[in-house]
């Protein structure tokens, strides 16, 4: 199958247009960026040589010519005006960006400050984690990288009923990569490196989408303490997440909740021998890694789950969900092990 990458030029295109390289059932077809500007792939990206691809303007009736799905790659605020020509032609669709998670307009706008997609558009697009969603949609949102990382880490627990929702606390910390190309003075250099900041504290835009994911689960959970930091490494997602056991619940009951969930997952790794992952364990692949460690004095549950902020976080999932979609196996084209070093 031929696909369309439309947002070439950013971090999750670029590694979009990696992993489809690699893939034995997916080729690109042809790679746009959202403006008008047309150029040469490797006029941006020397790495990709001797794919020597034209990067072309944006056109719904030619790249539909071309491709069998598209890949909307681009920030958030572009996909949800570019996408309806391809919904009323019912051609495939995965979009990575927030445009089309939140299926409330009106907190779209609230947590992004931007104006939400048509009605009709939220409608007909399903938000797929796919470790949770087999889904044939031809409008897939793909989920963000601080949502997955933090829902597969809560999820399997808050669907036991086996931890209290009224009091769950994340800390979470992404490389770089996660804030995108655009600059800004948070970006620059001379802040990032041997620094560490928050950033975005009880704003940031995926709290509403882990918060949706969570509720088909547990529909009294309305909240959740959600802080983001800024870490000085390129790539790269460390959710640390604090809960409390209800009564009558022991690391047993934890075990069995992720097994239950997990155990035929190929890309969720947990470690029930109270050992901690780190981001090494996953920088490159499309793996998450989870580990807990119980602390009796005080009755708190300490969670980490890490993840590749651009592969498992954005891309690699993508693939991943274009593979359920199309009736493949979950994982071709994305058995790589992580670089470690």
């Amino acid at each position: 199958m031929k696909a369309a990458i439309i947002g070439i030029t950013g971090y999750t295109g670029v590694e979009l247009m990696r992993l489809i390289e690699q893939h034995p059932y997916l080729e690109i077809g042809t790679l746009h960026r959202s403006g008008k500007k047309a150029s040469y792939l490797t006029e941006e990206f020397p790495h990709f040589l001797p794919l020597n691809a034209k990067i072309q303007a944006f056109d719904a009736k030619n790249i539909m010519a071309q491709n069998d799905l598209v890949f909307f790659a681009t920030p958030s605020g572009v996909s949800k005006d570019l996408v309806k020509p391809f919904v009323d032609n019912g051609f495939p669709v995965i979009d990575l960006s927030g445009d089309l998670r939140l299926k409330n307009g009106e907190s779209y706008r609230k947590w992004y400050k931007k104006e939400p997609a048509n009605p009709d558009i939220l409608m007909q697009a399903n938000y797929s984690l796919p470790e949770f969603q087999t889904n044939k949609s031809m409008l897939i949102a793909n989920p963000g990288c601080y949502a997955t990382a933090t829902n597969l880490l809560l999820a399997p627990l808050v669907k036991a009923q086996i931890i209290r929702t009224d009091s769950i606390i994340v800390d979470a910390k992404s490389g770089l990569s996660g804030a995108g190309k655009g600059l800004s003075q948070s970006s620059h250099f001379v802040n990032v490196y041997n620094n560490m900041s928050m950033y975005k504290v009880n704003q940031h835009q995926h709290i509403p989408e882990i918060i949706q994911f969570l509720q088909q689960f547990d529909n009294q959970l309305q909240s959740i303490q959600f802080t983001t930091s800024l870490i000085p490494v390129s790539r790269g997602i460390f959710v640390s997440a604090y809960v409390k056991l209800k009564q009558n619940v022991d690391l047993s009951h934890i075990k069995t909740a992720y097994e239950n969930c997990y155990a035929d997952k190929y890309f969720v790794r947990i470690n029930h021998h109270q050992k901690l992952p780190d981001l090494h364990q996953v920088i490159g692949s499309n793996f998450c890694d989870i580990g807990y460690i119980y602390n009796e004095c005080t009755g708190i549950l300490t969670l980490v789950a890490v993840i590749d902020n651009l592969i498992k976080g954005a891309s690699g999932q993508a693939i991943q969900n274009f593979n359920l979609w199309a009736g493949l196996d979950e994982t071709c084209g994305l058995k790589q092990m992580p670089n470690f070093i």
